[in-house]
């Protein structure tokens, strides 16, 4: 790596002082996974794989970090005794990264770091969801703050409301909650990724978010992408988005709503190839510039 790269930030880039653009928060938090270990090494894994990205970007017409400043900050020390110590804690996290001015793009960890991030946010927000699952369970394992409940207490926390695609595994009770709630707005992965109908289907879902007021928080389960590209997530699952689908949902998502902070998650260090926490890597960095190109 070049001399010049700082060890240990994301993208290798040196942190130039002053005032952050953008934050890069680390949330190793893993707690309730039940299938695949190891989200709580993902964040570390991500910034290591990210000293590998282009820093070059399309959307820029320059390299990264395009005149912002991207600065690493320490992660969320993990302390707690009791899940709900941990979700305050990462609430705490959170409330210090917004306070700080810059924009914060979260790394996890499990999906269950979201409703601890909406503790710490300074505003009600709606959601954009890429993700496998419809996170929507009323518990799992008895346990109603796991990952598989992630988006359902995320509500509960005040999120104003949800669109999500990519959906593909779910359960029966979720079915019924995509249904019969208005806060809920579903794109399935069968939908959008049809041969004959997916088109359609999918300049639907991106006008939909087009046109999503207010404040928004764009959270990102990386196995909402097909299994193929991320298969050392906690639960990788076929019939996913590619990871253009995912580019276009970001880039659509700054051109028109106010997005406020994001997060990658679900993420795995992956044994023999680093491509699962590559990919985690390369989403966070088309983040990171949508959000600078937002701000021209």
């Amino acid at each position: 790596m070049d001399e010049q790269f700082a060890e240990g930030s994301f993208l290798g880039l040196p942190d130039l002082g002053g005032n952050a653009d953008i934050l890069i928060s680390p949330v190793p938090y893993e707690l309730t996974t039940s299938y695949g270990q190891g989200t709580a090494r993902g964040p570390a894994a991500c910034i290591e794989a990210s000293g590998q990205v282009e820093l070059f970007d399309e959307l820029l017409g320059e390299e990264l970090p395009a005149g912002a400043v991207i600065r690493t900050v320490e992660p969320w020390d993990g302390e707690g005794d009791t899940l709900q110590e941990q979700l305050n804690g990462i609430g705490e996290y959170a409330s210090k990264q917004y306070s700080n001015g810059g924009f914060p793009i979260f790394l996890g960890g499990e999906h269950g770091i979201l409703p601890g991030i909406l503790r710490g946010c300074p505003e009600k927000v709606s959601l954009i969801q890429i993700d496998a699952h419809a996170d929507l369970r009323d518990e799992l394992d008895g346990e109603p703050y796991s990952h598989a409940c992630a988006i359902a207490r995320s509500l509960d926390e005040g999120a104003i409301s949800v669109h999500q695609v990519g959906i593909r595994a779910y359960c029966r009770q979720e079915a019924d909650y995509i249904e019969n709630d208005d806060r809920v707005n579903t794109w399935f992965a069968r939908d959008v990724m049809s041969p004959c109908t997916g088109a359609k289907a999918w300049t639907e879902w991106l006008e939909a978010i087009a046109k999503i007021d207010g404040p928004v928080h764009l959270t990102i389960d990386i196995d909402g992408l097909d299994g193929s590209l991320v298969p050392a997530t906690g639960t990788p699952v076929p019939g996913g988005l590619s990871f253009w689908h995912v580019v276009q949902t970001i880039e659509t998502a700054f051109a028109n709503c106010d997005i406020i902070s994001a997060d990658v998650n679900e993420i795995v260090p992956e044994e023999g190839t680093p491509l699962t926490q590559f990919t985690a890597a390369m989403i966070a960095t088309k983040i990171a510039a949508a959000r600078i190109a937002s701000r021209r």
